[in-house]
């Protein structure tokens, strides 16, 4: 039984974010067959280290173009027409039928690897919407910030540590399986969004160039959205780099490869909602920068771990710190963020959190293959510990002040 509308409305939101993560995530464990399947190039899966970083570096680019290019256009869209569930609602659906089509194409046509990662970039166009602009409705919720970014956390997290495992066993009955499962995910996100009420504030005329000129008027966003790239970069590289590191040095298949992600996907999701919370009692400052320093030597320590049940105990670390700094960064953007241009400022964060998963991505890719994984954890694990370090200066200038009677006021509607 919902307390209220505002609780519902976070249940059902938070539901929409869970469903567009687990679907995206369900692919990750078996990137490797799958593109062979789609395909790629055999010699992809060959026991070249390399081929397979590459392969799989061009399926998941493919999809995060499609998230920087287009986040920003469907938040300037809803900032635009004063409304956001049905763009949700529309996004959901548009996903769900790109991963079908992609599903289903390579059944029925022989169709290039080229126009398979073209229909990934116009799926990803889709998934973006129902994700940012889900997130951007929670943003319009009372109850506290780091409540409602908690939500989208807890949503996140619940998703990569469901979908890691899920995906993994569902490999076994075939390399397309997890494509139809996150067609249902994501059609069960669109139809369930459209529960929601819109509390979008009126409509004020703008466009996705308005994220540089949000920028501009607003330079204490760049803090929020620089954490958020680092933070998302050591996403990306675990999706792919860990993946193929996990399969190809630890020995093992998609099944382990799921579980072990989840070992950092788990604690990552329960830790969400309570460490958000947390943050509006105590303030951004320590969650965001004490976590981002220990969360990078804790994925340092993932690659120096010397055998796969010490590798998982890393991985739980890394998801508990990884739970500390990402509701308070979220909570951050909002803030910051003037009301009538939340949906401008969700995009612009999940941009630059798109662009650091993508960099996870093929700049992880680029140093393991052509240096070593080694050098791969390190880059990334140092770059989450230089943003702590050359950012506290400037979060010291932008920590929101704590209110602690916004929830008993929101209790008191």
């Amino acid at each position: 039984m919902f307390v209220n509308a505002v609780d519902r409305d976070r249940l059902v939101l938070g539901t929409v974010v869970f469903a567009v993560l687990f679907a995206q995530v369900l692919l990750y464990p078996g990137i490797p067959d799958l593109v062979v399947a789609l395909g790629a190039s055999p010699a992809a899966w060959g026991g070249d280290v390399g081929a397979v970083l590459d392969a799989g570096k061009w399926f998941l680019t493919a999809e995060f173009l499609g998230f920087i290019l287009f986040a920003g256009v469907w938040g300037a869209i809803s900032d635009s027409v004063g409304y956001r569930v049905p763009l949700v609602a529309a996004g959901g659906v548009f996903g769900a039928i790109g991963y079908l089509v992609l599903a289903v194409a390579p059944t029925l046509f022989a169709v290039p690897y080229e126009a398979i990662l073209l229909l990934r970039f116009v799926q990803g166009i889709a998934t973006i919407g129902a994700f940012s602009l889900a997130m951007t409705t929670l943003m319009d919720l009372g109850g506290g910030h780091g409540r409602n970014m908690g939500t989208a956390g807890l949503a996140i997290g619940l998703g990569t540590a469901l979908g890691s495992p899920i995906g993994g066993q569902l490999y076994g009955l075939g390399p397309f399986v997890p494509l139809y499962a996150a067609a249902v995910a994501l059609l069960v996100a669109g139809v369930l969004a459209t529960l929601a009420t819109d509390r979008t504030p009126g409509a004020q005329s703008t466009s996705p160039l308005a994220i540089a000129g949000t920028l501009r008027e607003q330079w204490s966003l760049a803090v929020p959205f620089a954490f958020g790239f680092v933070d998302r970069l050591t996403a990306g590289f675990f999706a792919l780099v860990g993946t193929v590191y996990f399969q190809s040095e630890l020995g093992l298949d998609a099944a382990g490869t799921g579980l072990l992600l989840g070992a950092f996907f788990v604690p990552f999701a329960l830790f969400q909602y309570p460490m958000g919370r947390l943050s509006d009692r105590i303030g951004r400052i320590i969650p965001v920068a004490a976590g981002s320093l220990a969360y990078g030597v804790a994925v340092i320590s993932v690659f120096y771990a010397p055998s796969v049940p010490i590798t998982a105990t890393a991985m739980v670390f890394v998801g508990i710190l990884g739970a500390f700094v990402a509701p308070a960064t979220m909570a951050l953007v909002t803030d910051l963020a003037a009301e009538n241009s939340r949906g401008v400022a969700m995009g612009g964060f999940n941009i630059f959190g798109s662009l650091g998963f993508l960099s996870g991505i093929i700049g992880g890719a680029t140093v393991a293959g052509g240096v070593s994984f080694e050098a791969a954890f390190l880059v990334v694990g140092l770059a989450e510990v230089f943003i702590a370090i050359v950012a506290l200066p400037l979060l010291f200038r932008l920590d929101v002040p704590v209110v602690p009677w916004i929830e008993k006021q929101e209790r008191l509607r």
